[in-house]
């Protein structure tokens, strides 16, 4: 069982407008849930007892949406620069003087609970805590685009957040700086101010999320587990001249009875999708008791199980349909049913399959009376 923590109190900047990330980073989903939330989470669940979260005036809905359902954290309103932003959080604290505090950029994510209690288990012997690595690459200076000489890397670091001092000595530290001057991070300040910094093992996972591109590296980070749904549809013959399968509408001397287009094929595909995430079925989503879904383009309905696939940072990875009759044949129209939902659900056309069997004249099936389908969909999860 892991020890508790000494008390602590945190501070997370989100104030920033996030311009080279094509704004707002800090709400937007990475891994089902917004950025700013893996920081919050981390720190309560290490035992944070004042939380404060700096954000930009205006943006209170955003964070309450953000954190929802979260408890022990308040905002307060940023300023013009980052040091007056995490100036505010500090004075928004209700710590005493001598509490560790860390301040964390909510950019970076994937916060542990390991550096927590390195940062805050350094203050026993410093002024300050710095999660950091070192750097690895080689360094060059250039100018013009040509390389003018090389940089001794052997002392270099990289500073990484969240970065812990005791109030009082950040608190003052800040008092004593130039207002003139920016002021890169917190370690900056205390070091100005005559205070001792410990570098501890910072976490290569910890990245900054600056750049669009970022996010996708991100996303790959996290671990995921692979999940299993499947489906099963039937609808039976009446009156028409076509039926709808697979998202293609197939000429035939009948029609699929349903309260919407009847497309057994996608509703088991649907039912697929939402049992892989443990999300109900297309029944409880689209009930056939509401008359908005009469005659409604199946469609809509698989579309509406992927959407809520990926707002919980799920992937699907492939689906596989088996459609059971005696009638239509189904292979003259196979290929434009996988294009149909290969673009339906953005997937390579290789990771779509569907098939057609019968069940040689016996059962419903058998008998003309009906349509049955089959799905089975993989989808990786966050862990």
């Amino acid at each position: 069982m892991t020890a508790p923590l000494p008390a602590f109190a945190a501070v997370v900047v989100a104030a920033g407008s996030g311009s080279r990330a094509g704004g707002a980073k800090q709400w937007r989903l990475l891994g089902g849930k917004p950025v700013i939330r893996w920081s919050v989470e981390a720190l309560l669940d290490a035992g944070a007892t004042d939380l404060v979260v700096v954000i930009s005036p205006g943006s209170e809905a955003e964070a309450a949406d953000a954190l929802a359902g979260l408890s022990g954290w308040r905002a307060v309103g940023g300023g013009a620069s980052r040091a007056d932003s995490v100036r505010n959080g500090l004075a928004a604290l209700g710590a005493a003087d001598d509490r560790p505090v860390l301040v964390h950029d909510a950019a970076r994510p994937f916060l542990s609970r390991a550096v927590i209690e390195r940062c805050v288990l350094a203050l026993d012997e410093a002024d300050g805590a710095l999660p950091a690595l070192p750097v690895a690459d080689s360094l060059r200076r250039a100018a013009d685009g040509f390389v003018t000489g090389a940089v001794e890397r052997d002392a270099l670091w990289r500073a990484q957040t969240p970065q812990a001092f005791r109030l009082k000595t950040l608190v003052d530290a800040y008092a004593a700086w130039a207002s003139d001057e920016t002021a890169t991070d917190e370690a900056t300040v205390v070091e100005r101010a005559g205070g001792r910094v410990r570098i501890v093992e910072g976490d290569a996972r910890l990245m900054k999320l600056t750049y669009p591109e970022d996010f996708a590296m991100a996303e790959a980070l996290i671990p995921r587990q692979m999940r299993i749904g499947q489906g099963f549809d039937a609808h039976r013959w009446g009156p028409g001249s076509s039926v709808w399968l697979c998202g293609v509408e197939i000429p035939h001397d009948q029609t699929l009875i349903g309260h919407s287009d009847a497309d057994a094929g996608l509703h088991a595909l649907t039912d697929a999708i939402l049992g892989a995430m443990g999300d109900g079925d297309i029944g409880d989503h689209f009930p056939p008791t509401d008359p908005q879904w009469k005659g409604a383009s199946s469609d809509r309905f698989l579309v509406h199980a992927v959407e809520r696939l990926h707002a919980r940072g799920g992937r699907l990875v492939n689906i596989d349909v088996t459609l059971i009759c005696e009638r239509p044949k189904v292979k003259p129209h196979r290929q434009a049913m996988r294009e149909r939902l290969a673009e339906l659900l953005a997937l390579p056309l290789d990771a779509v399959s569907v098939k057609a069997t019968t069940t040689e004249a016996m059962g419903f099936t058998g008998r003309g009376e009906g349509l049955a389908a089959q799905a089975v969909a993989s989808v990786e999860m966050p862990a």
